[in-house]
């Protein structure tokens, strides 16, 4: 553990859940190879298609909708219905089959469990402060084991923007009516975590390194008020 800034007594711990309580990179690779299997077993041109095609077709919908930066699932669903009235699907059949392919790739982002050592720790920490859940992700997090630890969990999309602007923060602090000093979030990304931590008033703890990745060098902008190793140095402060 390594300490930047003295840190002040605090009553909420905020958590960043993908990567920060979680190595969510394979969770993903799952989930896109099942949509892709899916996407392939009903359309011919879908077997056409690779990574850049995909990533084209989503720059082209964020041209034309830049709101949807802040909405991962509103943004797939928009990239799936681009693509497959490209590919000659229009009215009620487009709707049904984008339907079913957001049902394969929503079932699979969230088909796993937190840890055990995990969510003992969250159980130890409970005893202590209110615990909330603070992600830019879409994952669900009562089938992954987090509810009810977690009081709030918040997500980006309809008008909420990702970290680091403020809007989720802001959420936790009117919702648990706290002060944002009174807030220590918990993250492993210098800019989403600790940067929209820090320009709302909140403390910031800076997981480094993230779930099942090398330690990073930190980035410009404000310094976190402290940077762990490991989740369970929580348990030290």
């Amino acid at each position: 553990m390594k300490f930047y800034i003295r840190p002040e007594p605090c009553c909420v711990l905020s958590f960043d859940l993908d990567d920060t309580l979680y190595d969510n990179r394979p969770v993903i690779r799952a989930a896109t190879v099942a949509l892709t299997n899916h996407l392939c077993s009903r359309f011919a041109a879908a077997h056409e298609w690779q990574d850049e095609d995909w990533l084209a077709c989503k720059r082209l919908v964020l041209r034309s909708q830049p709101e949807l930066l802040h909405d991962t699932t509103a943004c797939r669903e928009a990239v799936l219905t681009r693509a497959l009235t490209g590919w000659g699907f229009s009215g009620e059949q487009l709707r049904k089959e984008v339907e079913q392919a957001m049902e394969c790739f929503v079932h699979h982002r969230s088909n796993f469990k937190v840890s055990d050592d995990v969510l003992a720790l969250l159980a130890k920490l409970d005893e202590k402060y209110m615990l909330a859940g603070i992600t830019n992700g879409n994952v669900d997090a009562a089938r992954i084991g987090l509810t009810p630890l977690l009081r709030k969990v918040v997500h980006p999309g309809k008008g909420i923007r990702k970290k680091p602007f403020a809007d989720m923060f802001r959420q936790v602090i009117d919702e648990l009516g706290v002060a944002p000093a009174n807030i220590l979030h918990v993250g492993d990304s210098w800019q989403s975590d600790v940067q929209g931590a820090r320009r709302t008033g909140c403390q910031a703890a800076w997981l480094n390194p993230a779930v099942g990745a090398r330690p990073t060098q930190p980035g410009s902008g404000c310094l976190p008020h402290m940077e762990l190793r490991d989740l369970s140095e929580l348990l030290e402060l």
